[in-house]
């Protein structure tokens, strides 16, 4: 019935800028009453009505002989309408989002308007209703306990939790410990991001299932610009290697801990890096790479802005796309005599950061392993696609110790839902799947998923 559908939406237009998302406001139900004149409009068919509604690009992209009957054609599809659910409001960047889900006979939909800051609508959807999220993870105290530990890398000390199953916080048994290392950005120990704790919630389930984990804030989130060691510049390892090994090292000594049985799971960017970790540290039993990059961090950053642009339209966010654009490609000049000083580089990072980029080859790193790998990805993700998971496939397929499962409903967060992602998702609080975990406790006690 979905694919059937997703053939049909032709409401499925936006003109959104979703570049960074700020707290959700109160929109005092200014736009509640906007959105509720749309949809009335829209079960009315007046197309007409609808467009005076609209902006100027909006008004380009939909005529309003198609939304004059696409409500009688749901009709069709799905059978008569039984009710509709309350109204629900975000705020990012100077867009609001107000949506509202719609019960059919045979089918649920998700009515979805986006308004600009000129009050005008700037995008419309019709599109499945996603399914009621996962249970959320639960520390159940009489199944595991938690304590605040402090792991040292170095000159830095970097505050973390260790989870612990009950059966080795009570000294009956030493445990697997899977290591928890962080994508990019100045992330906390539990990789919040909005109200979404991933790594949180992974621990909590692999508690359950007697895994323990480490997980610890991230130097840059720690120390901020002061990140840097003494005679050092910024790279992957300073950012993410250097503490990912010293977790190793601290998960080895504790005495719940089966030293013999550390996993390191890499999120994002630390998933591409966690080969570099293994490869550093071989007492490492396996590794998890969690929707990793196989492909240079330059070139994700053009399609994950050209994705974003996809979603909002604009003339100004096709300049700042053109200038990454000049701005990735004077990266790979790097080393070069085409190189330019004068060009800014991406994200601000310096040219260390670049030139350690540029040489890090993830793939041929993995391939050399002889350690079990689990390749775990969303198929939802936008910020690291399938096209990625497609790539490490490729390029580890001769190697008999590497697992790959991929999950039909996740976007990058472990989020589920319907459709490509966009990061609105990342503001609802829709924790990570148990499924997750429990193909990660499976890696750890086999090496493999068979």
């Amino acid at each position: 019935m979905k694919n059937t559908f997703a053939t049909y939406v032709v409401a499925c237009l936006s003109v959104l800028l979703w570049a960074s998302i700020s707290p959700l406001r109160a929109a005092d139900g200014v736009y509640e009453r906007k959105a509720q004149q749309a949809y009335e409009y829209f079960l009315a068919g007046q197309g007409d009505s609808l467009r005076t509604m609209m902006n100027s690009e909006m008004l380009e992209a939909v005529p309003a002989e198609s939304l004059n009957d696409m409500y009688g054609q749901l009709e069709k599809q799905f059978g008569k309408l039984q009710e509709r659910g309350k109204w629900t409001t975000q705020t990012a960047e100077g867009m609001t989002v107000c949506q509202a889900d719609m019960r059919f006979e045979r089918f649920r939909l998700r009515f979805q308007v986006t308004f600009d800051s000129d009050g005008l609508i700037a995008g419309l959807f019709v599109k499945p209703a996603p399914d009621a999220p996962s249970s959320a993870a639960v520390l159940d105290r009489k199944r595991g306990e938690e304590c605040e530990v402090t792991l040292v890398s170095g000159s830095f000390r970097l505050p973390g939790t260790l989870t612990l199953p009950r059966c080795a916080a009570d000294g009956e048994r030493k445990v697997p410990c899977v290591i928890l290392v962080h994508g990019s950005g100045p992330q906390d120990r539990d990789e919040t991001y909005g109200p979404n704790k991933p790594f949180r919630d992974l621990a909590w389930w692999l508690a359950g299932l007697d895994i323990a984990t480490l997980r610890y804030d991230k130097r840059t989130k720690v120390y901020g610009k002061d990140y840097l060691p003494d005679g050092r510049e910024a790279d992957y390892d300073v950012e993410t290697v250097d503490d990912a090994l010293a977790a190793v090292a601290f998960a080895q000594a504790c005495p719940q801990v089966d030293a013999d049985s550390v996993y390191v799971l890499g999120h994002s960017l630390g998933g591409m890096l966690a080969p570099r970790v293994a490869a550093r540290a071989p007492e490492v039993a396996g590794i998890i790479l969690l929707a990793a990059p196989a492909r240079p961090f330059e070139d994700l950053l053009v399609e994950q802005s050209e994705y974003l642009l996809g979603l909002a339209p604009s003339e100004a966010g096709r300049k700042q796309v053109d200038y990454l654009k000049t701005q990735v490609a004077n990266v790979k000049r790097l080393g070069t005599d085409a190189f330019c000083d004068t060009i800014a580089l991406p994200l601000g990072l310096p040219r260390s950061y670049w030139d350690c980029a540029l040489k890090y080859k993830p793939m041929d790193e993995a391939a050399r392993l002889r350690l079990p790998v689990l390749v775990l990805q969303g198929e939802r993700d936008y910020q690291v696609t399938m096209h990625d998971f497609g790539l490490w496939r490729m390029g580890l397929m001769r190697n008999r110790n590497v697992s790959f499962k991929s999950y039909p409903k996740l976007n990058h967060l472990l989020q589920e839902g319907v459709g490509m992602a966009t990061p609105f998702e990342y503001q609802q609080a829709l924790p990570v799947p148990a499924y997750v975990a429990d193909d990660i406790a499976l890696f750890v006690r086999t090496g493999n998923l068979r």
